[in-house]
């Protein structure tokens, strides 16, 4: 028998392994089908690169010999060391920096509500009043969780790297214009503030004005401060690691494909 040939009796035979496999599971409650749901999954995966893949007639003819070649190539694939996790993770943080990207792309807007509306512009108001909100519980929640008691700790950094070194002066500013009575807030603070135009009236910026406590708000513009007065310092930004995307980019590998079916390999 050819290779060609010896590669459909072996796809047949393991599609016909998979199919028996999920019927057993079909048998199952739920909670006991999802123990297996990994199993299923690189099983399916296993086909699919079965599919597109011709291999010699020996191998093929070997494979042939086992009675489940799919469950011995499973077991074999689930003791290697793989960098599926990595993978993984890689995969976690390169969205988290896409959904911060997103949040940093959207422009402070420089315009009140009525001026947006005017001149159809309320989308970008909008989108830009949500950031300042946002930035605003960040801020509140970099408080809560960096302030032990007595000292403040704040990931001050993690801020401004979500939400750039605008909106959070932006957001700071009015809360401490807002509360320009408020003696917990320094002079020199308070100098600064007012320094920083504001685009809304005073009633309509409630909405991301800070609420933590005075006293650690001041603290975290005094971080907030120092920390950007050093970023316009640097020279430039560090070089960003290859996402993973564009690692495997730089890779051959099929495209993306729905699950494996059996197919009759000489129409092809």
């Amino acid at each position: 028998m050819d290779a060609e040939k010896l590669n459909q009796a072996l796809y047949d035979k393991m599609a016909a392994e998979q199919e028996r496999f999920k019927h057993g599971l079909l048998g199952l409650t739920p909670e006991e089908a999802l123990n297996h749901a990994y199993e299923y999954t690189i099983r399916e995966d296993i086909l699919m690169a079965l599919e597109v893949t011709e291999l010699p007639a020996s191998q093929a003819a070997a494979l042939l010999e086992s009675p489940s070649p799919l469950a011995d190539i499973f077991k074999d694939f689930r003791d290697m060391e793989t960098g599926h996790m990595d993978n993984v993770r890689e995969c976690i943080e390169d969205r988290a920096d896409s959904l911060l990207e997103a949040t940093r792309a959207i422009p402070l807007y420089q315009h009140s509500g009525e001026y947006a509306r005017e001149h159809g512009e309320l989308d970008a108001f909008r989108a830009s009043r949500q950031a300042n909100e946002a930035c605003k519980e960040a801020i509140e929640a970099a408080i809560r969780d960096g302030y032990d008691g007595m000292y403040l700790k704040a990931d001050v950094k993690g801020v401004l790297a979500e939400f750039g070194p605008e909106r959070v002066s932006y957001v700071l500013a009015a809360t401490i214009q807002s509360k320009d009575w408020d003696e917990r807030f320094s002079r020199s603070n308070k100098t600064w503030a007012a320094a920083v135009p504001m685009v809304e009236a005073e009633d309509r910026r409630c909405y991301y004005v800070v609420n933590s406590h005075s006293a650690l708000v001041d603290g975290f513009v005094n971080m907030a401060r120092k920390e950007m007065d050093a970023m316009r310092e640097q020279p430039g930004l560090a070089a960003k690691k290859p996402s993973i995307k564009e690692q495997l980019a730089a890779k051959s590998i099929p495209d993306d494909k729905p699950a494996a079916k059996p197919k009759d390999r000489e129409a092809r």
